[in-house]
């Protein structure tokens, strides 16, 4: 007899030992906890045959945003293709052959196939879902999840996952209520579910409750922090509604201790400490030697050129730490990944580059050129992958290049669109504040 799991999927090549490991793999990953690459290795080493089991260890890697990364992945994929699967599971070795090849946008397309026809496929849906963060599709990150929705039942294993990842979704299509109140009956649920947890938080930095926003984090960090590989994203979440209050003491303090004080060499946990020094380094801070260590981490990365919201983010580092070489090669392989095949030769061309050599001429002090990168491209930078929170960093650059420019009719106009959409923002009154001085003089 087959082993299938707790809803009826048929898992080829398993045995109830190696089952075992991979649904240990999935909750974890379902949790961001634990080991997910070393519980998936157990069922591998189990079960050579088990083809699920390779094709998740390869989205673990293929979703990782790092070149070595899927160089595993493409390796999982050719262990999985001669494996013996079901129609439903030869679907997802060719969902995660397109992953692993950079078609990101093919691959979301067979997950989604995937997920219609079976929607209590959580591996499906939560792959599926990442991908939609990493190509900044909002609308799929609320609508994969809500197809599936209603074939999900309270107690099902992993249905808070599902509740966390709609909750994304809708925060992402600006419905915060709906949004918020999913998240946190996820969290009721699991405790633990750190990208549930997160939901909630983007909802509160999106209508600017940064005290709720603060109490949400600080409530029960033991939850969402214990073993959690998406701690650091959601530390620097709660150092968002510090930094929108001015307390740059806090989000300093943050910084040097849960953010970066371990100095991860992982590309997603170095965005987000590039984020928060950038968003910084724009108000002026003197983040000290903060930012040599950070560059220090992203050089090796700088001729990676395999995923644009990197490369940004790596830029960041190099221009506030001085590495013009690093810059410089950076855009070399920017400029070379532009001229491939897969889908970062489009993040790169649409939003990247041109963002990338933004921050670039913020760093030399050519301000109006910033402004001249930036404006055309805030429309479609949703295209190189992340949330409109992440994104916020586009605006804020631009806002304060136009204010160092001294174009004060722009920056008017800007800071009078951000008062609008954040209008409980200390921030936003500063930088309005600012642009009215400007008018004046």
């Amino acid at each position: 007899m087959p082993v299938k799991d707790a809803v009826g999927l048929t898992l080829s090549g398993a045995t109830e030992a190696g089952f075992v490991a991979y649904s240990r793999a999935v909750r974890e990953l379902q949790c961001f906890i634990g080991d997910p690459v070393g519980s998936i290795d157990g069922a591998i080493a189990q079960d050579p045959g088990f083809v699920m089991a390779h094709v998740f260890k390869g989205y673990l890697f293929g979703l990782a945003t790092e070149r070595e990364a899927t160089d595993v992945a493409r390796a999982c994929h050719e262990a999985a293709l001669p494996l013996a699967a079901t129609a439903h599971e030869q679907a997802h070795v060719s969902a995660l052959g397109r992953l692993a090849g950079g078609h990101w946008h093919e691959a979301a397309g067979i997950l989604e196939d995937i997920t219609i026809d079976f929607p209590l496929d959580a591996v499906a849906l939560q792959v599926g879902h990442q991908i939609d963060f990493f190509t900044g599709n909002a609308r799929m990150l609320r609508d994969r999840i809500g197809r599936a929705l209603p074939s999900w039942q309270s107690g099902m294993p992993g249905y808070h996952a599902i509740l966390g990842m709609q909750a994304f979704g809708l925060e992402e299509m600006g419905d915060y209520i709906r949004a918020e109140k999913l998240g946190r009956i996820a969290v009721e649920i699991e405790p633990r579910d750190g990208w549930a947890q997160h939901a909630v938080a983007h909802v509160m930095e999106m209508q600017s409750r940064q005290r709720d926003g603060i109490a949400w984090m600080r409530a029960s960090p033991q939850a969402w922090t214990r073993e959690s590989f998406l701690q650091v994203h959601n530390w620097w979440h709660l150092a968002l509604f510090h930094y929108d209050l001015g307390e740059t003491d806090e989000v300093l303090a943050l910084y040097d201790g849960p953010i970066y004080g371990e100095r991860s060499t992982l590309a997603l946990n170095m965005v987000d400490a590039s984020a928060i020094l950038w968003r910084l380094y724009l108000g002026g801070v003197d983040a000290g030697d903060r930012w040599a260590a950070l560059a220090a981490n992203w050089l090796p990365k700088a001729g990676s050129g395999n995923y644009a919201f990197n490369d940004a983010h790596a830029m960041m580092a190099f221009v506030a730490a001085g590495h013009d070489a690093a810059a410089r090669t950076l855009l070399e392989a920017q400029r070379e990944a532009m001229r491939g095949s897969d889908d970062n030769a489009t993040f790169t061309r649409d939003v990247g580059h041109p963002l990338t050599l933004a921050i670039k001429a913020f760093g030399e002090g050519r301000y109006a050129e910033a402004v001249r990168l930036i404006r055309p491209i805030r429309a479609i930078a949703h295209r190189f992958g992340g949330s409109h929170a992440q994104r916020d960093v586009i605006d804020l650059t631009l806002i304060e290049s136009a204010l160092r420019a001294g174009e004060a009719a722009l920056a008017k106009a800007l800071t009078a669109e951000r008062s609008m959409a954040r209008p409980g923002s200390p921030l936003s009154g500063l930088l309005s504040r600012r642009a009215a001085d400007l008018s004046e003089n």
